[in-house]
């Protein structure tokens, strides 16, 4: 489990109205991540925000985090029955 997971679970469960149905995780693609998160159905509209800003801003500091470990990633977001 790397920081920029966690880092990514941390920021969501904080936005989410049920953070209990926050679920984080990470797969590795050759020399880089993906970071799935899925929310609620519900909390999916606040964790993505208006024009995508709240999503953007939570990949720019999951991606910040990941840089510093010397690892690429990329963060995807989708309700738990995964629509995005």
């Amino acid at each position: 489990m790397s920081r920029a997971r966690d880092v990514a679970e941390a920021v969501t469960r904080a936005l989410a109205d049920r953070p209990q149905a926050v679920r984080v995780t990470e797969s590795a693609h050759g020399d880089s991540a993906v970071i799935d998160v899925a929310v609620a159905g519900d909390d999916l509209g606040r964790v993505i925000g208006r024009q995508g800003r709240t999503a953007t801003a939570i990949r720019t500091l999951v991606m910040a985090t990941a840089e510093r470990e010397g690892t690429r990633v990329s963060v995807e977001f989708h309700d738990e029955h995964g629509q995005r």
